[in-house]
């Protein structure tokens, strides 16, 4: 691990490092991008980021690299192979949702043509910018994060609360929570800048 200047949280080893400087808070229009943090965050419930982060490869393997389409087709015999493999955080609810999850994700790409573009406007396609001294003070959900969930539950998904719903904004980049002090600040405001929905 460098000694680049990260955000508090991301100071713990090279896995958080390496997410927090690639991924974390740069905004995405990829649906295929989209679904893997619906279905991570998801799975992140209760437990700590780093805990998935070291079980991303598992992850990858049986979400068959986060296709939508073969998930929203797992049958109970293939979720029983997956509770069975500690590649994955093994939690029956969470797995059951996440092929659930994949199915509104699929209505919602067809109602909307993207995911994306449904998901976007939300924060009227633009990312929200703010201004972080310390994470400890960055909120864990937000009026955005609580109408999204609220959304996504009437629409049938389940695992998407305002909570699980902000840390998801901040993960693809509908919100920059970096510290002003971090060196992935200014690179995420120019990428929110620059953003267009494709």
């Amino acid at each position: 691990m460098n000694t680049l200047q990260r955000c508090a949280w991301a100071r713990e080893s090279d896995l958080e490092a390496l997410y927090h400087d690639q991924q974390w808070g740069m905004p995405t229009a990829d649906d295929k991008k989209l679904f893997e943090f619906i279905i991570l965050e998801a799975a992140q419930a209760g437990l700590s980021w780093r805990t998935v982060l070291e079980k991303h490869a598992g992850y990858t393997h049986y979400y068959q690299d986060f296709d939508v389409q073969a998930v929203a087709k797992f049958d109970d015999a293939y979720v029983a192979t997956m509770l069975l493999d500690p590649a994955i955080i093994r939690h029956q609810l969470k797995i059951k949702a996440s092929v659930k999850n994949a199915q509104v994700f699929i209505k919602i790409q067809q109602e909307f043509g993207s995911f994306a573009k449904y998901l976007w406007a939300f924060v009227d396609n633009k990312p929200i910018q703010n201004e972080v001294d310390d994470y400890r003070n960055t909120p864990v959900e937000s009026i955005i994060s609580k109408a999204l969930s609220k959304d996504l539950k009437k629409r049938g998904m389940s695992f998407v609360g305002p909570t699980i719903m902000y840390a998801y904004m901040q993960a693809v980049g509908m919100v920059n929570d970096h510290e002003n002090s971090c060196h992935c600040q200014q690179q995420c405001l120019a990428a929110g800048l620059a953003f267009k929905l494709p």
